[in-house]
């Protein structure tokens, strides 16, 4: 363990609210009824593999560019050891997490793992970020090594050491299928649900499936989280098949009654090959992320993660085995071109009123696109928005909002910058023509928003 190279002060002050689901259960808010548009990161390895120092860094970069969550395994392995040499648990039991006395950053004998932990949960609050912790990974349970009675014991120590946090959202699971150990996941979900009333909780599924195929109907489960993973369209082998139409897990998960918001917790990675496991496939762009975060959200979603491959597990040039042929290390990948064109998105959806919106796909005139020509409409009483992946003509059957004219705009979606285009008549339909050539990647948003004066 380190000694002297931390901050002094032991604790750092949280402002930050607690959340709760809207009255309409699509979205999230604040207590004080402020619209939260869950933006998250996958920083899965956060714990483990930064420093203090480093941990600041990579907090300072996510909230700069609009993140308000991050998604971090508390145990990867049941023998997780952080960059200090601390280890989480007596003889890789669960329900024995190894601890000290006090948690002074200057002596080695009085700071653990924990501590650790403890200290970045508070960081990130002081930065207006949430922290989504993953009580221990999936394969672990998978593997028959956290019985059902080990994971009560864990879940409720958990519980209990981080309900005053108010920066905490819990994501039982971990890249896992639901039935696998599914006593010992109600049994993490419902121990938690009790002695923790302030948090929400969730469940990370396995590529390509929803918490809601196991979960909907538990009353831990507050909303519902997707993996819409990492597969191309010809790649997906699963039953459904829904390839990269991540926005499809959105509308099967809001047909579930009763209502319970949704959010594609881990679509495909920047800087990852598409498929994972063959370093020679091409690797997914900044152009893939916002296609996910776009459809997902205009088709409902409460929100979006993104992922970097090098952000994930922090790859550093002292790595033995990285992971999925990564290629950049972690604190030059935290600027990659995805990572900042996430904020867009947020605050685009931030920019109009907030829980009255709803997907509306009667807003598209004529026969929809397929895959990558798919365009996706969202609005709500004053307002609509139609994204289109591949640019193109996009024809719009007008009269969906009020007002007998409405104004209309392109949104960029990779800067953010918005253009008029005009004002037209609220009725009929309308062809709108997005800049640039009709090609996978030409992304842009049409915005038609109500206008407040009347036509010549």
């Amino acid at each position: 363990m380190l000694v002297g190279c931390a901050p002094k002060n032991k604790s750092i002050d949280q402002a930050i609210a607690l959340l709760k689901v809207s009255d309409n259960h699509r979205y999230l808010q604040t207590e004080a009824g402020d619209p939260f548009f869950y933006l998250g990161d996958t920083g899965w390895l956060l714990f483990t593999k930064l420093t203090r120092e480093e941990a600041n860094v990579y907090l300072d970069n996510r909230a700069a560019k609009g993140f308000n969550v991050i998604q971090v395994m508390v145990l990867h392995t049941l023998k997780s050891c952080n960059v200090y040499g601390d280890s989480a648990l007596i003889l890789s039991d669960v329900a024995k997490p190894l601890l000290t006395e006090g948690n002074s950053f200057t002596d080695s004998m009085q700071y653990d793992f924990w501590d650790h932990v403890d200290y970045v949960v508070d960081l990130a609050a002081s930065k207006g970020i949430y922290m989504g912790l993953v009580p221990v990974w999936g394969s672990n349970v998978k593997g028959g090594k956290v019985s059902q009675k080990q994971a009560t014991v864990y879940a409720a120590w958990l519980a209990n050491r981080y309900k005053d946090k108010t920066n905490v959202i819990w994501l039982n699971g971990g890249d896992i299928m639901g039935s696998d150990s599914i006593k010992v996941w109600n049994a993490i979900g419902s121990t938690i649900n009790e002695l923790d009333a302030n948090h929400l909780i969730t469940f990370h599924a396995r590529g390509r499936h929803s918490s809601s195929q196991w979960f909907h109907n538990e009353d831990w489960l507050d909303f519902n989280m997707f993996q819409s993973g990492h597969r191309r369209y010809d790649q997906d082998d699963t039953e459904w098949n829904f390839g990269e139409d991540n926005w499809r897990w959105v509308e099967q998960d809001l047909a579930f009654q009763p209502a319970k918001p949704t959010i594609d917790g881990e679509p495909s990675y920047e800087g990852i090959p598409q498929g994972l496991h063959d370093g020679n496939e091409p690797y997914w762009t900044d152009s893939d992320v916002r296609r996910y975060g776009y459809w997902s959200v205009f088709a409902g979603a409460m929100g979006y993660t993104y992922g970097n491959n090098a952000i994930m597990q922090f790859h550093k040039p002292a790595d033995v085995d990285p992971a999925y042929f990564v290629k950049e290390f972690w604190d030059e990948a935290m600027d990659m071109p995805g990572a900042g064109q996430m904020q867009h998105l947020k605050k685009l959806m931030l920019s109009h009123a907030y829980f009255d919106r709803v997907q509306d796909q009667t807003l598209i005139a004529g026969e929809n696109g397929e895959k990558y020509n798919r365009v996706i409409g969202t609005r709500g009483n004053d307002y609509a928005m139609i994204y289109s992946y591949s640019g193109g003509d996009i024809s719009v059957a007008m009269g969906k909002i009020s007002g007998k004219e409405v104004n209309a705009k392109w949104f960029d979606p990779r800067s953010g910058e918005e253009t008029e285009i005009g004002t037209f008549k609220n009725s009929g339909t309308q062809t709108f023509t997005c800049p640039g050539e009709a090609v996978a990647g030409n992304d842009w948003v049409l915005i038609l928003e109500k206008s407040p004066t009347n036509l010549p």
